[in-house]
């Protein structure tokens, strides 16, 4: 009864997707503004990675991924599914904006007032790398 109990349990066990390893000191930052920044709209934002190289998604090589950045949201692993969000690929809405043709810069439009904003390497299946490569998450106030 207990193995059958057991094999019920595993087979209604979600599967985890494989995740992608990140090198030791891997890091993605905002290259041009700061936080706590007041800008304008559309922001100009470069994003900066030491320790990686950018590769459109769907490039599966070593020490490679693309940016995506989070708007408006809890930093990565603290948001709605929590640390689940960790091993299956970002979503694609007005909170997560992805640059899978591995794009280092964006001009994006904000309406007025404050905004958190976050970058995230994703490999080349839009899942972060484990560990995370993720940037502090920054307050900007756009006038």
């Amino acid at each position: 009864m207990r193995s059958i109990l057991f094999a019920a349990l595993v087979a209604a066990a979600p599967v985890f997707a494989d995740t992608t390893p990140a090198p030791e000191g891997a890091r993605v930052f905002f290259a041009n503004i700061e936080n706590g920044a007041t800008v304008s709209s559309p922001v100009e934002i470069q994003f900066g990675l030491d320790g990686m190289k950018v590769a459109p998604a769907g490039t599966e090589m070593e020490n490679t991924g693309h940016h995506h950045v989070l708007i408006d949201r809890p930093p990565l692993g603290e948001g709605e599914d929590g640390a689940d969000e960790l091993l299956y690929s970002l979503p694609a809405d007005e909170n997560h904006v992805h640059f899978g043709k591995g794009q280092t810069e964006v001009s994006l439009e904000l309406a007025p007032g404050a905004h958190t904003l976050q970058l995230v390497l994703g490999d080349h299946n839009h899942i972060p790398h484990d560990p995370p490569v993720v940037s502090d998450v920054i307050t900007i106030t756009v006038e």
